[in-house]
């Protein structure tokens, strides 16, 4: 448990003393990357919690959902439809899904400690 808070620790701390200007033309991808990455890491916290997190199937997903949603980004521009938006209506579902399931967890075992 204590390992994904240190990367997150560590990415904030790069993030912040590393200046990176990024390309205005390249913001959406990236954009839809981050949120892709944030549903593989709010799932990997939810598997996690219930004893179910398996590294290989984290990984897979982190960087699969990535690529596919970048991809799908990219396919879209080329064909002059916004696809991005299904991206963000899916990950933004799960996202709220994972994190309904987070706080379940966490209330129940609140509850819990305090009987």
């Amino acid at each position: 448990m204590i390992t994904p808070i240190i990367g997150l620790v560590l990415g904030i701390v790069i993030g912040y003393f590393l200046p990176f200007d990024l390309p205005a033309g390249d913001t959406l991808y990236v954009a839809i990357g981050i949120l892709a990455c944030m549903d593989s890491v709010l799932g990997g916290l939810r598997a996690t919690l219930t004893d179910k997190f398996q590294l290989d199937i984290f990984l897979s997903g982190f960087f699969g959902n990535a690529v596919i949603a970048v991809v799908l980004v990219y396919v879209g521009n080329i064909l002059g439809i916004s696809l991005y938006i299904a991206a963000i209506v899916m990950y933004g579902i799960r996202l709220f899904q994972n994190f309904a399931a987070i706080r379940r967890h966490g209330l129940i075992f609140w509850q819990r400690q305090k009987k």
